[in-house]
């Protein structure tokens, strides 16, 4: 089975910004989960196995045939179905050749994959993508749509190696089973960059790029945690014993110091008593002094390996950041009416969204809801009516002091070339320097981080600079639109976000697929959209 070996690995970003220095691994056959959090380069680490960045230094050896599915697909509206999956020349030249044209450029264009189309169907059977026409436009398909043809793409190509970069982002529960499946009856080696731990936990081992270092852990994501924790808690009782080795450490250099001086003082009077000459007497002084200079050294190369011990120790514990937050300005009264929806009725691509009667929708008080449905049923369509950024064709939107924040799968709300402290002296321009800087604190924004222009941060920045400058605003929302938001974070920066939402006060309204999530922020309503009825 084919393996990924890197050697001596070096990458750095064109302003001299080093990655990854001399990493060596092997990822063997089977199923490998890459964990890590954003901006630690797994999404970099890809490209360089895929080919698609080169290294400044050693390299990357993988045997046979690669697919690569990024975290974002390019994007061309007027794609059709069958050029992103890679079949449009060999379906052309099946089709000239059922015609009877046999020249050689129809024979050059089938070349082996003379079953193609038999392959095609079982391949878009098993991820119920039959349904779409070889020339439908990418631009008309959802975004778990889209996600699966790109994933079609790659098996079509009967790769040996298969680079995944977060697969199930945008996929609704029954994608995520087929996913699961077709994953399942790979048989080359697999390695994937997910959040998903339902997925992840049906992965033969676990790599954990931490601090420019592979460490590989093996079992399901579950024992990974288990192991994680075990070795946090290993690491924090290392760091006691290492502060009080310190402290006695400490405390016996000090004791040696307060007997040598005893000692000195001692000799002092012991000379003048004795009446010694000068000489004599400054001898005795000398070895005195060199005698606690000794003891003192001893007890401090003592000390400063209890330091050293007590650093590596500090290292060693993970120092994964927590947000914790009180929201007072996004408190809704129980009962309030947040939002009320009459009718909507709006048609996308010539295509009738919602029903007959269009969709009602009441949202009261600080309620929790999730909002499910299969890819291409509407669910960001109808955020976007709710929220204002689309009209509706029919219906009507009431919105209760027009208090509403939404937050697209894109994150596009925030100026992506206004700095992050910038961002937020728009959104709540009365606060001053020193509270807009304590809350961008609270939200794990520290030092020249403040300054970083919004285009420069990872997906789960962005995420929490987004969420600070809502939650911050003048004023505060009392209703939030998420459409996918744990969609490419890491699992540290999904906890961050489920720790803001637990401090909003407000209503919610929420598109999402991850069930871990939804019960971590404490959903309680659910409204499903399927065949344009919301229920």
């Amino acid at each position: 089975m084919s393996s990924i070996v890197s050697s001596r690995l070096s990458f750095g970003w064109a302003d001299d910004t080093p990655l990854f220095d001399d990493l060596s691994f092997t990822v063997p056959g089977g199923r490998t989960g890459l964990v890590a959090p954003n901006g630690e380069g797994k999404s970099t680490l890809l490209k360089l196995v895929a080919g698609e960045l080169h290294p400044t230094g050693g390299g990357v050896a993988v045997d046979g045939v690669v697919g690569y599915l990024p975290q974002t697909l390019p994007f061309e509206a007027d794609r059709t179905v069958a050029e992103v999956l890679g079949v449009a020349p060999v379906i052309a030249a099946l089709d000239a050749l059922a015609a009877g044209d046999a020249s050689d450029a129809v024979f050059a264009a089938i070349d082996e994959d003379w079953d193609l189309e038999e392959r095609l169907r079982a391949q878009l059977d098993r991820l119920e993508l039959a349904h779409l026409a070889m020339d439908r436009p990418l631009g008309s398909l959802s975004g778990g749509e889209v996600v699966s043809v790109g994933l079609a793409a790659q098996l079509l190509g009967r790769p040996d190696v298969l680079l995944l970069d977060e697969p199930t982002n945008n996929l609704d529960v029954g994608a995520r089973e087929r996913l699961y499946s077709a994953l399942d009856e790979f048989g080359g080696t697999l390695l994937v960059v997910s959040h998903d731990r339902i997925l992840l936990d049906r992965m033969d081992r676990i790599a954990e790029l931490h601090r420019g270092e592979i460490r590989f852990y093996g079992g399901s994501f579950t024992e990974y945690e288990i192991a994680v924790e075990a070795a946090r808690q290993s690491a924090e009782a290392d760091v006691r014993n290492a502060e009080q080795l310190v402290k006695r450490e400490r405390r016996q250099m000090q004791r040696a110091r307060e007997r040598a001086a005893k000692r000195s003082s001692t000799a002092a009077r012991n000379v003048k008593d004795a009446g010694l000459p000068k000489i004599v007497a400054g001898k005795l002084k000398r070895d005195a002094q060199e005698s606690a200079a000794k003891s003192d050294d001893v007890h401090g190369k003592r000390v400063d390996e209890a330091r050293s011990r007590l650093d590596q120790a500090e290292r060693a514990v993970r120092d994964d950041d927590v947000i914790v937050l009180d929201l007072p300005d996004t408190d809704v009264p129980a009962g309030r009416t947040v939002l009320a929806a009459r009718g909507l009725r709006v048609r996308v691509e010539d295509r009738e969204l919602f029903g007959v009667d269009g969709v009602d929708l009441d949202v009261r008080g600080p309620e929790r809801i999730a909002l499910t449905g299969a890819n291409g049923a509407g669910k960001s369509t109808l955020l976007r009516l709710l929220s204002g950024d689309l009209l509706p064709d029919r219906g009507e939107v009431q919105r209760a002091d027009g208090r509403i924040a939404y937050l697209s799968q894109r994150l596009d709300l925030l100026d992506p070339q206004r700095s992050v402290a910038e961002s937020l002296a728009a959104f709540a321009p009365s606060l001053t320097p020193t509270r807009r800087r304590h809350l961008l604190a609270q939200f794990l924004f520290r030092g020249d981080h403040v300054d970083l222009p919004v285009a420069a941060l990872s997906g789960g920045e962005r995420l929490r600079a987004t969420l600070v400058c809502v939650l911050s605003a003048e004023p505060a929302p009392q209703l939030l639109l998420l459409d996918e938001p744990t969609n490419n974070l890491d699992l540290v920066s999904t906890g961050q976000l489920e720790a803001a939402l637990n401090a909003y006060r407000g209503a919610f309204v929420v598109v999402s697929h991850d069930e871990s999530f939804l019960g971590a922020i404490g959903v309680r309503r659910r409204l499903q959209l399927a065949d344009g009825v919301l229920s």
